[in-house]
């Protein structure tokens, strides 16, 4: 059975939201808008799901929770009665795989960055609970894979380093529209997994790959919060750079981790904006910065002590003049 007219007619005019509860009783929120042509966004507590809908069958953008599928199912079904064929993970992070199993036991081919399947083959491996294999992508790709589907060529990219160390975007081009993963998250503070291979400089390359790809009119869909425009995905980039600069500034003045988490004014900029905490409160934020600002690398430890040595050399001139001030006077 194909696109069911009415359905697709009454989802032009409006989103559709439903509440419902998973087997665990825990209360679920889904909605599902149109984004541009036949590319969908379902919209959950667990993120934004992208999904494309045609003669071939569906294709699908991360899948949630584990416990949010069942909704996400019936959501579907509103619009196609045609199979998932196919799912990418944007990254490893439950929220955006934990439906790895259930799809890939109806028949969907799993892909992610190779990456990801390493990430999700250590959390088999170390977690408590024993989880099935099937949660694992069958097919894994390194820097870039290209789908023919429904009429559109989709390309899946990887954008290294940036929220984590497997991310990828999803480009529909024919429909321009753009999935970010949580590269992007619309009107959040950004979450920066630098336990898993994020960076700020990653994330600001990923952020800048995506600009060059699209254009003005292409609709974005967030790994987190509203469909969003090239300008907000821009605006994005500006207040992460700045912030950033200004927590490496406090760095290189030798503040500590705490004392700059309470500057308060560091994030002024995102709070003009209408920025508010989601997963990544204002205080994580800014400790995330900081973290990648002080670490590691032997240049930044080499940029810390010039600066410190430039820091006592003016203060070694500087008590020189004023000495030299009272002498005269």
């Amino acid at each position: 059975m194909g696109f069911r007219l009415s359905v697709v007619l009454f989802f032009l005019l409006s989103g559709i939201a439903s509440i419902s509860q998973t087997d665990t009783g825990k209360e679920t929120y889904t909605k599902m808008l149109k984004v541009q042509n036949n590319i969908y966004v379902l919209q959950s507590d667990g993120g934004n799901i992208g999904l494309s809908f045609g003669k071939d069958g569906i294709f699908m953008v991360d899948d949630f929770f584990s416990g949010n599928v069942e909704q996400m199912q019936k959501e579907i079904k509103k619009i196609s009665d045609k199979p998932v064929r196919f799912v990418v993970n944007t990254h490893f992070h439950n929220d955006h795989s934990g439906g790895n199993p259930i799809l890939a036991k109806e028949g969907a081919t799993i892909f992610s960055h190779e990456l990801v399947r390493e990430r999700l083959m250590k959390v088999m491996n170390e977690g408590a609970k024993k989880l099935s294999e099937d949660l694992l992508p069958m097919v894994t790709f390194e820097e870039k894979i290209n789908f023919y589907f429904n009429n559109e060529k989709i390309v899946v990219f990887h954008v290294p380093n940036a929220h984590t160390d497997g991310d990828v975007m999803v480009y529909f081009t024919q429909s321009n529209v753009l999935q970010t993963g949580d590269v992007f998250v619309n009107g959040q503070y950004p979450f920066i997994d630098l336990k898993n291979g994020g960076s700020v400089k990653g994330y600001e390359a990923g952020i800048q790959k995506a600009l060059a790809l699209i254009n003005q009119q292409t609709k974005i869909i967030p790994g987190h919060g509203p469909i969003s425009t090239y300008k907000e995905l821009e605006n994005n980039l500006r207040l992460l750079s700045v912030t950033y600069k200004k927590v490496t500034q406090q760095v290189l003045l030798g503040k500590t981790e705490d004392e700059v988490a309470n500057m308060k004014e560091l994030t002024d900029t995102y709070n003009e904006s209408g920025y508010k905490p989601g997963y990544v409160t204002a205080d994580d934020f800014i400790r995330t910065l900081y973290k990648d600002a002080s670490s590691g690398s032997s240049e930044k430890k080499e940029r810390l002590k010039e600066n410190e040595d430039a820091r006592k050399k003016y203060e070694q001139i500087k008590r020189q003049q004023e000495s030299k001030k009272k002498k005269k006077n």
